[in-house]
């Protein structure tokens, strides 16, 4: 088949698109390096069945040529990270709205299926963990940025299942639980990428707030899977879907099992929110996933535990670094 990739020189885009090509499909992304990076798909230029264009999804013509040429969608291309939403709230919004309406529109022409990336965002100040598919978003007043982005990815997914009512559009939507893994960059605020650097270099961990705050992590090679999966399968159209895993743990917790995982003598440094981020910042304390759904419609479950997730973007940040 052949399939393209909004965002696709990103994190998760290229770890996708490594994903496809060994499976014998063709591949063509699309990325602007706002936060993806050329470093990411180097290694894929010389395979023939792999095309790239650095351009943005705001272009029209392209973006249009480049549906019509491909069998199906996957839309990445976004603003990431809490760091990046706090400090370009603009940027996040238009991104992410603008964006999404862009690809749906172009698939739509031609019905072309699109997977939506979400987020676990979008269940905002939610306090019933599991998260379930199906509840309710708790979000925060207007006034703090930092809902802007779970807003904006919201609307996404609004988008996408209107697109799948009103147009017929095959359309499903992820939500994502903290996916980590070689290539993930701690620029925008990714908590495993820059406890590795910091550990290694025995610099200080940084923990934001009391660090009682817990997250569940996905290696990005069982995401990919799951992405893959979902939009192949007719079933899945019109849905919304989480994808993460279900191991919780505190970013305390986290913090001491990267020091032991790189044997390092750092020791941990608590940073205030207002100090990290903006004065009156808001957190989730807690961000579990119901999986129940995605398993019971694909046998979809994570398979790489915590320690492999660190032990591999270890690995990585060591080999870049040499």
């Amino acid at each position: 088949m052949r399939f393209l990739i909004t965002g696709g020189a990103g994190f998760i885009g290229s770890h996708l698109a490594d994903h496809l090509l060994t499976g014998g499909h063709k591949v063509f992304v699309v990325d602007d390096l706002s936060t993806g990076s050329m470093d990411n798909i180097r290694h894929l230029k010389g395979n023939p069945r792999f095309h790239y264009e650095i351009d943005t999804i705001a272009n029209g013509p392209l973006l249009n040529e480049l549906v019509d040429s491909v069998d199906s969608v996957f839309h990445l291309a976004a603003a990431v990270g809490v760091k990046l939403v706090v400090e370009s709230p603009v940027r996040t919004i238009e991104t992410n709205i603008h964006g999404t309406g862009w690809v749906l529109a172009a698939a739509a022409k031609k019905k072309k299926p699109v997977l939506v990336a979400s987020s676990s965002e979008v269940y905002g100040k939610a306090s019933r963990v599991p998260f379930r598919e199906d509840d309710d978003m708790v979000l925060g007043p207007s006034s703090k940025a930092r809902w802007s982005y779970a807003c904006s990815k919201a609307i996404d997914e609004f988008l996408g299942l209107a697109y799948f009512r009103e147009r017929g559009l095959p359309a499903v939507v992820v939500r994502l639980f903290n996916t980590v893994g070689p290539r993930q960059t701690g620029r925008y605020g990714m908590v495993v990428p820059t406890f590795v650097r910091q550990a290694l270099a025995g610099e200080p961990l940084t923990v934001f707030g009391d660090g009682q705050q817990s997250r569940c992590f996905t290696h990005v090679r069982d995401v990919v899977q799951a992405l893959c999966d979902l939009i192949v399968n007719a079933e899945a159209y019109g849905q919304v879907f989480n994808v993460g895993g279900v191991r919780e743990i505190s970013i305390e917790a986290l913090a001491r099992e990267v020091i032991r995982a790189t044997s390092s003598r750092s020791e941990l440094s608590y940073v205030p929110y207002d100090q990290a981020y903006a004065e009156g910042f808001e957190d989730m304390q807690r961000r579990l996933p119901s999986i129940e759904k995605i398993q019971g419609l694909i046998g979809w479950s994570p398979r790489a535990g915590l320690d492999k997730i660190i032990a591999d973007v270890v690995a990585f940040e060591q080999a870049v670094s040499e």
